[in-house]
């Protein structure tokens, strides 16, 4: 005697699919956090390189004139029609944003605001860059430089 099989189709189990779900759950579970750290981790890198550039370029400002450093009180990055500022003499074309910042956060100022402060301070709650007089260099609020890490605390 031989059996048939009437019109049975061939598929997949309920219990098949829901355990190829919840692998797909697991494995997306390892794998986002991972491109959640390198989008960080690049954004460091980018206030790394800027940092670098902006100290170069404050330096070489001082050297052009007699040791003195750019004013950030007097007027930020400065303009083009501002004598003895970073902008437009060859130092910057714009002011810089630092991507670490998030204005939403911080009372709505601008990534680029810069202001100067005194030693001991490596950043600002109310700026997204600072000028320290004491150590004659910028730092980025928001962005811990010995770990090249966005932090959470402006005074990392």
């Amino acid at each position: 005697m031989q059996v048939r099989n009437r019109g049975r189709n061939r598929a997949f189990t309920l219990v098949e699919i829901l355990i190829v779900v919840v692998i797909l759950g697991i494995l997306a579970a390892i794998v986002v956090p991972q491109f959640t750290n390198a989008a960080n981790d690049a954004r460091g890198g980018n206030v790394t390189t800027q940092l670098q550039t902006l100290n170069n370029q404050t330096e070489l400002f001082a050297a052009r004139n007699n040791g003195e450093y750019p004013d950030f009180d007097a007027d930020g990055w400065g303009d083009d029609a501002t004598a003895g500022t970073m902008i437009g003499d060859d130092y910057l074309k714009t002011a810089p944003s630092n991507p670490a910042w998030n204005p939403d956060d911080n009372g709505g100022a601008l990534a680029t605001t810069v202001e100067t402060v005194g030693a001991g301070v490596f950043g600002s709650v109310t700026s997204a860059w600072v000028f320290n007089t004491d150590t004659n260099t910028l730092y980025a609020s928001y962005y811990d430089e010995v770990n090249g890490v966005i932090t959470t605390t402006a005074t990392d």
